[in-house]
C-alpha cells in the first residue's frame, strides 16, 4: 500500500466514524422534515437545492438505466432517481444512515415494491461500503453529491478517475470551492459542539481541478459539462457535470 492509498483509507475512516457513530442522529434529523436550528436550516435548504439541480441534469425518463448514488446518505437523491425508473445502487460508508434510507424507502409504498432488477419500474439497492469498490459494476450515470468534499484534491481526482472508468454517460459530483466565505463558514463551524462537527472540508480551486481532469479523464474521452454553485447560508458547494464525449 502506497502513501496515497494510506491517506485515502485514513480519511475514509474519519468520515465513516463521523457519519456512522458521531453524528448519525444529527444527519438523520437534518435530512428529515423535523424542525432544525437556523444554521442547519440553511444547510438543509442548500442540500435540497443541490439535489434538485443534480436531478435536473439527469434524464426525466431513466427507465432501465443504472445509476450509482455514491455517498447516498439517507437516500433522498436515490429515491428521486427511482421515481424516474432508474435502477439505483446507493452506497454510503455509514451503516446507520443506510438503515435510515432503507426505512424511508420501505415507507414509500408502492414505490418500494420495485425492488428487483427483473421489474420494469425503478428500484434501489442500499448498502454500506466504499463508493469506489469495483464490485459495484458499471453504470450509466454516477452522482456524488457532497460525498467527495472531505477528501483532498489528489484523492478527489483519483476518485473521479476511478468512477469514470465504470461510467458510460455522465458523472455529476460536487466539491467545496475555494473562496473566503467557505473558509469563514468552516471557522464558524468549529463553534459547534465537538460531537456535531463534520470532518474538515478540503476546498479546491475549480481551475486546478479542471487542469488535473484534463490530464486524466479528458484523455479517456470525457468532456466538461454544466457547472453551478449553490450557496445558502452555511452551505456552499459547486456542482459539476462531466460527460462522455
Amino acid at each position: 500500500m502506497n502513501n496515497a492509498d494510506q491517506g485515502y483509507l485514513e480519511r475514509r475512516g474519519q468520515i465513516e466514524h463521523y457519519f456512522d457513530r458521531t453524528a448519525a442522529k444529527t444527519w438523520e434529523r437534518l435530512t428529515s422534515t423535523d424542525p432544525v436550528g437556523r444554521i442547519r436550516a440553511t444547510v438543509r435548504a442548500g442540500r435540497d437545492e443541490m439535489r434538485a439541480t443534480l436531478m435536473s441534469w439527469l434524464p426525466q425518463d431513466m427507465t432501465g438505466m443504472r445509476l450509482l448514488d455514491a455517498g447516498c446518505g439517507t437516500g433522498a437523491l436515490a429515491l428521486c432517481a427511482v421515481e424516474r425508473g432508474a435502477h439505483v445502487t446507493a452506497i454510503d460508508l455509514s451503516a446507520n444512515l443506510i438503515q435510515v434510507a432503507k426505512n424511508r424507502y420501505a415507507s414509500l409504498s408502492p414505490l418500494a415494491q420495485g425492488t428487483s432488477p427483473s421489474t420494469n419500474r425503478g428500484w434501489v439497492e442500499f448498502s454500506s461500503g466504499d463508493m469506489l469498490d469495483p464490485l459495484l459494476g458499471e453504470f450509466d450515470y454516477v452522482v456524488g453529491m457532497d460525498s467527495l468534499i472531505h477528501y483532498d484534491a489528489p484523492d478527489l481526482i483519483n476518485g473521479i478517475k476511478i468512477l469514470s472508468e465504470r461510467t458510460k454517460r455522465a458523472i455529476l459530483f460536487t466539491f467545496p470551492p475555494r473562496n473566503p466565505f467557505l473558509a469563514f463558514a468552516h471557522t464558524m463551524g468549529q463553534f459547534f459542539p465537538r460531537s456535531d462537527r463534520s470532518p474538515t472540508l478540503a476546498p479546491v480551486s475549480q481551475q486546478k481541478l479542471r487542469n488535473a481532469l484534463q490530464k486524466t479523464i479528458v484523455t479517456q474521452g470525457w468532456a466538461e459539462g454544466k457547472t453551478t454553485r449553490i450557496s445558502r447560508g452555511f452551505y456552499t458547494s459547486q456542482a459539476w457535470e462531466w460527460v462522455r464525449s
